[in-house]
């Protein structure tokens, strides 16, 4: 029973002790004239007792009820803002029109409808000109996925927020402060647009926590934005890329269930696959880029630049480990993981030390499994060297071609064959070398970890005088990992070393 009832009840017993005490001071009463005096007096108290509790009641009765008034209706006000926002907790609305931003960063695990509207919500803010004017269509659509994905690798929970905190007008604008000074000086609003994203970053460290650094806004962030179509790296562009929120990537593979044909009402033989978890770590790769953009340039310009500047040297990067990688520390390159792999073995030496026949080729593509040789993902890779020397086969093999009009032999096999200078050229004699691999890429993953920062370099200095050069630039970090996850799935050719 609340205050309110309670209340409710004694003015109820109130009512009826002093409708008994009226009828009793109205009648006559018996003694002397001293007794019936006291009587009266006593009566009289009680009266004044019974009124005074009565009145203090209905005044605590108006303050309960003016209370509740107020409470009902600001819970009015939260449902119809979580209605409307998919949040119970409301920021004081901005003055330029940024209402969508205000979200409690604090809140996670809001539930699959909850989730739901607010990459709705971000979606929205993602289509406005002034945000994501500089992205592409297949970029957006990227995006949009990630933003609804959520499993054990990504939480795209997460990645809504910091799409949403990092769109936001003063943290753009602090990114921009930030982008040219070692100590900007930040609006309040500014300030606190700052304090969200630091406050999502710390969700998404693992292990030691964030060191410093701005993040990059997701709008303009390689690790998030970069998509098959929007990439020149072909080794990035043809494998499966997987955007993930924590230190690995944990897969599940199977080589597929075994069928068979059996009697009528023969028992089933145990056909369970075999089931194996290939993890994918991620490393940090980080490297300084020199600028020379107008910092005060208005956002969507800054961002078109930025994002430019971004991407370039990372990719470079990319396309050399996930080729070659093999150091502590680096992702995995393809040509390493599958030279070291044993089972099953599939490096393949030349016919001959030094030359590529046709045969060689041949073999490669009768050698790669039927259900990997179908699919649309499957292509050759080799370098232009290698390239060329398959192309001069056109002198004795009609089914290759000399056409040097072309740029490179766009199709082999009826499939895509991109180079990779990073991959070797045809050898001299028995030196070893990886000259050409065929095979289904989305059987090789590239882990990026969400999240860019960078930090300001105001001025570098010359190591051999110590005196400034007048560079400066931004030094930037991601992480990212790569792995054969399908051991089937391509085939190596090898010059042959004996």
């Amino acid at each position: 029973m609340d205050e309110l009832e309670r209340l409710a009840k004694r003015q109820a017993e109130l009512i009826d002790l002093m409708a008994a005490l009226n009828e009793e001071m109205g009648k006559a009463g018996e003694g002397t004239a001293e007794q019936r005096a006291a009587r009266k007096s006593e009566q009289d108290a009680t009266w004044k007792r019974y009124e005074d509790e009565f009145a203090a009641n209905e005044k605590r009765e108006g303050e309960l009820r003016a209370e509740t008034e107020v409470r009902e209706a600001r819970e009015k006000r939260v449902r119809e803002a979580r209605a409307k926002y998919a949040s119970v907790n409301i920021k004081p609305g901005d003055r330029d029109d940024s209402e969508v931003f205000n979200v409690d960063f604090r809140m996670l695990g809001r539930g699959e409808k909850e989730h739901a509207q607010m990459a709705e919500r971000a979606q929205r803010i993602i289509d406005r000109p002034e945000v994501g004017g500089h992205l592409r269509s297949e970029q957006k659509e990227h995006l949009a996925k990630l933003l609804r994905t959520q499993n054990g690798d990504t939480d795209g929970e997460l990645l809504t927020l910091l799409t949403i905190a990092t769109s936001n007008p003063h943290y753009r604008s602090a990114f921009q402060k930030a982008s040219g000074s070692v100590h900007p000086v930040f609006t309040p609003e500014e300030g606190r647009a700052v304090n969200e994203v630091n406050l999502l970053k710390r969700a998404m460290s693992i292990g030691t926590s964030s060191a410093g650094g701005f993040a990059v806004p997701v709008i303009i962030d390689p690790t998030i934005i970069l998509t098959a179509q929007g990439t020149e790296v072909d080794i990035l562009r043809l494998a499966r890329v997987e955007t993930i929120t924590n230190d690995r990537w944990r897969g599940l593979s199977s080589a597929g269930v075994s069928w068979k044909f059996d009697a009528e009402a023969a028992a089933s033989n145990d056909n369970s696959p075999t089931m194996t978890q290939p993890v994918v770590p991620t490393y940090r790769a980080d490297g300084f880029i020199p600028f020379s953009i107008e910092i005060g340039q208005d956002w969507p310009g800054f961002a078109e630049s930025m994002a430019e500047l971004l991407s370039s040297g990372y990719q470079e990067l990319l396309a050399d480990k996930l080729t070659t990688g093999s150091a502590a520390n680096t992702p995995t390159g393809i040509v390493p993981r599958l030279v070291l792999q044993t089972s099953p073995d599939v490096s393949n030496p030349t016919a001959t030390a030094g030359v590529i026949v046709g045969k060689d080729v041949y073999d490669m593509w009768a050698r790669l499994p039927q259900r990997h040789r179908r699919k649309d993902a499957t292509a050759w890779m080799s370098s232009t060297d290698v390239q060329n020397a398959i192309r001069q086969l056109g002198t004795v093999d009609p089914n290759f071609t000399v056409n040097i009009t072309e740029s490179a032999i766009p199709r082999m096999f009826g499939r895509e064959y991109p180079m990779n200078d990073y991959m070797s050229s045809v050898q001299v004699g028995t030196a070893a070398g990886n000259l050409l691999i065929v095979g289904n890429w989305k059987g090789f993953l590239v882990a990026q970890r969400a999240g860019m920062n960078i930090e300001f370099v105001p001025m570098l200095f010359d190591v051999t005088n110590n005196r400034p050069t007048g560079q400066r630039g931004w030094y930037a970090y991601a992480r990212i990992g790569s792995d054969v996850v399908d051991p089937t799935a391509f085939q190596l050719l090898q010059n042959k070393t004996a």
